[in-house]
């Protein structure tokens, strides 16, 4: 009898890869979801980096947040590095005015489309809700303090703006869909005008919340439109962005970070400010430069299928990861007071702890993965489509793939 060969699992791995490779439709533009699966994976290694949870000493734990840019200043451009959000807005934008028009084409209606599209944002975020609900209630009732109940439960749920402002702007598609990005770009400059130059309350720094990610959000229905493929306008994008960014920091008194700190008088991202909205514009043009590199990198199968993975799971990704750093944090007290996990981040060593705990992050992340993934997934009656080439079709509906 012959004899039977196992494969290796890094093996079959590699089997599956270059399947899925060649099941993947020619004329797919890989590069949007390279594009998506980078911007959900910066914000997530960006909040694992910046987010502390200290225990204060005490014969009681009681967890507050801290950041390393408190302390150490120097480290704003990991902001710059991780703080990803224009990105995902910008192919956000694009895959909604493509998914619009093929609905439009197929004689779909809005309210039947806008359905679709939120019911694959909400149904994760239900579980989360549901989850730290009930969490939050037996630690109350088990005598746990108020301030760390408070403290998990606002890091937990703080990518639900997120989602808020994302499903506003996708129910608006068809009203934005033909919006200059100056425009809104307008809105944020004159409430920044009003709010720092001329004293204007706090609250109107609000009105930049839908404003301010409505600029990335047009530019990519300008990209669905055709107008940004030279790339003369991803140069100018990117320089006239950093350039600004750059002037406003140095001479109008921007923080130099695009993330919030604590105890910091002026947040960039919380609502966004002019340096966050122009930062994003310089993230939109490197994008748009980088696409024809990320088309020829998703061509390699291993590549390949990692995006895919990101791109079934990135709302459970995202909404998931605070609650996996929360969880190794607090699976830590039992061992003490441990570096990089409950400590002050006040110096270099504090950071190199934190990244050896980045694994252990991930892994926990993929328990709730594991947990929680198919409720990103069920329910839908027709699988996702395929951004299929880089200019609009209204005529002819883009076939079924996989991923959202």
């Amino acid at each position: 009898m012959p004899r039977r060969y196992r494969l290796s699992p890094l093996s079959r791995a590699s089997a599956a890869a270059r399947r899925l490779h060649v099941a993947t439709p020619p004329g797919r533009d890989r590069a949007v979801d390279a594009l998506r699966a980078c911007a959900i994976l910066g914000v997530v290694l960006g909040h694992w980096l910046v987010t502390a949870l200290v225990v204060p000493a005490g014969p009681r734990p009681a967890l507050r947040t801290a950041s390393p840019l408190q302390y150490l200043p120097g480290l704003a451009p990991v902001s710059w590095m991780f703080q990803t959000l224009a990105v995902f807005f910008l192919v956000g934008g694009h895959v909604a005015t493509r998914s619009h028009l093929s609905a439009r084409a197929r004689g779909i209606g809005w309210s039947r489309w806008l359905r679709a599209r939120l019911s694959r944002l909400f149904r994760p975020a239900a579980a989360v809700l549901v989850l730290w609900t009930v969490a939050a209630s037996a630690l109350l009732l088990t005598g746990a303090d108020a301030g760390t109940v408070r403290t998990l439960v606002k890091l937990a749920l703080s990518p639900m703006w997120f989602l808020l402002v994302y499903a506003a702007l996708t129910a608006a598609t068809p009203l934005v869909t033909r919006l200059n990005p100056l425009w809104p770009l307008a809105v944020v400059l004159h409430v920044d005008l009003v709010r720092f130059g001329l004293g204007g309350p706090d609250w109107l720094g609000w009105l930049n919340l839908p404003a301010g990610w409505l600029v990335p959000f047009t530019l990519g229905a300008a990209w669905t439109r055709g107008e940004l493929e030279r790339r003369r306008a991803g140069w100018v994008l990117l320089t006239g962005g950093a350039a600004a960014t750059a002037a406003l920091v140095a001479w109008a008194g921007y923080p130099a970070s695009m993330v919030g700190v604590p105890g910091a008088p002026v947040s960039n991202l919380n609502p966004p400010t002019l340096a966050a909205v122009t930062f994003g514009l310089a993230q939109c043009g490197l994008a748009l430069l980088l696409r024809e590199r990320l088309e020829r990198a998703m061509r390699r199968p291993p590549a390949w299928a990692a995006v895919v993975l990101v791109n079934l799971s990135a709302m459970t990704i995202f909404l998931w990861h605070q609650t996996a750093l929360m969880a190794t944090t607090a699976t830590g007290l039992f061992a003490g007071r441990l570096p990089g996990l409950h400590s002050v981040p006040d110096g270099p060593g504090w950071v190199l702890a934190r990244l050896a705990w980045l694994p252990v992050f991930a892994l926990a992340l993929t328990v709730c993965w594991a947990a929680f993934h198919g409720y990103e997934r069920a329910g839908g009656r027709r699988p996702s489509r395929v951004v299929r080439s880089r200019r609009p079709d209204t005529a002819r509906p883009t076939p079924p793939r996989v991923g959202a």
